[in-house]
């Protein structure tokens, strides 16, 4: 049985990942487990509708069977992830999804403006077309509910539906290159309070474990593992491989940890990234552009950089690099036309395109000033004669013609490669680390 949740939290507080412990714990109380680790599956990034921290939960859960392996720890009790599991009987698999909505409805900030929690049921993994389009581009609900219908899942609405799009597609994520993130949550009571989380202790775990990522931002020395709203989570530790986190946890010192659990996510995977033509672009769409610098960026009020890029088609792509990103306006800056680069990110209701990251793909050399040439003989630099009369030696009296001038090539300041913004611009989504961008499913 799948069973995918969303919409829990609002601005003022509340956390869609403690509502999927609280179903993972309501599970364990009818004696079902998790079948693989629960899901973290981060969406759209440029829906303006988006929840808090635009992330949908799931987990599958049956009867384990076969290895198991730590997930969590709740109320004290080790959390199990079993890598295979019996079908819940009728009878269960219904109870379980009343046990669950209930826990979902208990930890919601029900009435709040923006939280309208969704719940949806399945036996089977939902098709993944229904992830791909949710995280690249806009979904009607009336669709997804169609689909849910077909399919025969179940489906628990309190408010607005919208949430059903993000738990459909949190099943139907395909756990395609997937990262992990253990969550680690203080005392409830605590959560409109100042986190303690030692920043020395977060350096020396990210040394350790050079799987974990984004822990701490050097350039500006803020750590980033712990959140600063009002919400239960402490700190999260995000890696690269499964094991990391789970090791590193005795590593961080901070406050007492209530409980934990580890999430299988799509951070970092740039799924929401397509290769795509700059016409095929709408509104509130993510994707990749290639092409050539079209004209000399301009610096904007604030600091941000707009440029343009023209693809292979010939249409024209506005892209803007905004200060907070701190690296990518430099880049943009630097720019030339006749440059060939590749950009990533997406559009909002408007037709610019607000980049995440850069590759420059070949850069247009820049002549610098013209340099008379040196005389072999007395090791001296030459002397212009005047426009188009070429160069004369001082001291040996040697001539030379005009074209014997050297022109001295400009080097960039950003040569060609992979440009990230600094690590606390970054967004959940984005590709890691220095090297190019994986190949992505067209799905």
């Amino acid at each position: 049985m799948w069973i995918g949740i969303d919409d829990t939290d609002s601005p003022r507080g509340g956390c869609t990942t403690h509502a999927l412990t609280e179903v993972v714990r309501v599970a364990r109380d009818l004696g079902v487990d998790p079948i693989g680790d629960p899901r973290l599956v981060r969406l759209n990034p440029n829906i303006p509708f988006k929840t808090r921290g635009n992330a949908a939960l799931s987990a599958r859960f049956g009867i384990g069977r076969g290895r198991r392996r730590r997930c969590g720890s709740i109320d004290g009790r080790a959390v199990w992830a079993y890598e295979r599991g019996a079908r819940l009987s009728p009878t269960l698999a219904n109870d379980l999804v009343d046990a669950a909505w209930k826990a979902v409805l208990d930890s919601s900030r029900v009435g709040e403006v923006g939280t309208d929690p969704a719940l949806v049921a399945s036996t089977r993994r939902l098709p993944s077309s229904l992830y791909w389009t949710a995280v690249r581009s806009v979904v009607h609900v009336d669709d997804v509910r169609a689909t849910l219908n077909d399919l025969g899942a179940t489906v628990r609405i309190h408010g607005d539906d919208l949430g059903v799009v993000g738990a459909a597609a949190s099943v139907a994520w395909p756990e395609t290159h997937p990262t992990w993130e253990l969550l680690a949550y203080r005392d409830p009571e605590h959560g409109s309070l100042q986190r303690e989380v030692d920043a020395g202790s977060v350096r020396e775990a990210q040394r350790q474990y050079p799987d974990l990522f984004l822990c701490t931002d050097p350039a500006t020395r803020r750590l980033l593992i712990a959140p600063h709203t009002p919400c239960p989570i402490l700190f999260g530790l995000r890696s690269r491989r499964r094991g990391a986190p789970l090791r590193a946890l005795a590593t961080v010192r901070s406050e007492p940890v209530e409980r934990w659990m580890l999430f299988c996510t799509n951070q970092g995977t740039g799924d929401h990234l397509l290769r795509r033509p700059a016409a095929s672009l709408g509104p509130y769409e993510s994707g990749r552009v290639e092409g050539f610098v079209g004209g000399v960026p301009t610096t904007l009020r604030g600091g941000h950089v707009r440029f343009p890029i023209v693809d292979a088609d010939g249409t024209e792509l506005v892209c803007m690099a905004f200060e907070p990103t701190k690296t990518l306006p430099a880049v943009g800056r630097s720019l030339r036309p006749g440059d060939r680069v590749r950009v990533w990110g997406g559009r909002a209701g408007d037709a610019t395109f607000r980049i995440e990251g850069i590759e420059i793909l070949t850069r247009r050399e820049v002549a610098g000033r013209s340099r008379a040439p040196r005389c072999p003989e007395c090791e001296r630099r030459a002397r212009s004669l005047g426009t188009a009369r070429g160069y004369r030696c001082p001291g040996c009296h040697a001539r030379w013609p005009p074209e014997a001038a050297r022109r001295d090539v400009v080097r960039p300041e950003f040569p060609a490669g992979v440009y990230h913004p600094t690590p606390s611009a970054r967004r959940h989504l984005a590709p890691l680390g220095p090297e190019s961008l994986p190949p992505l499913p067209n799905t």
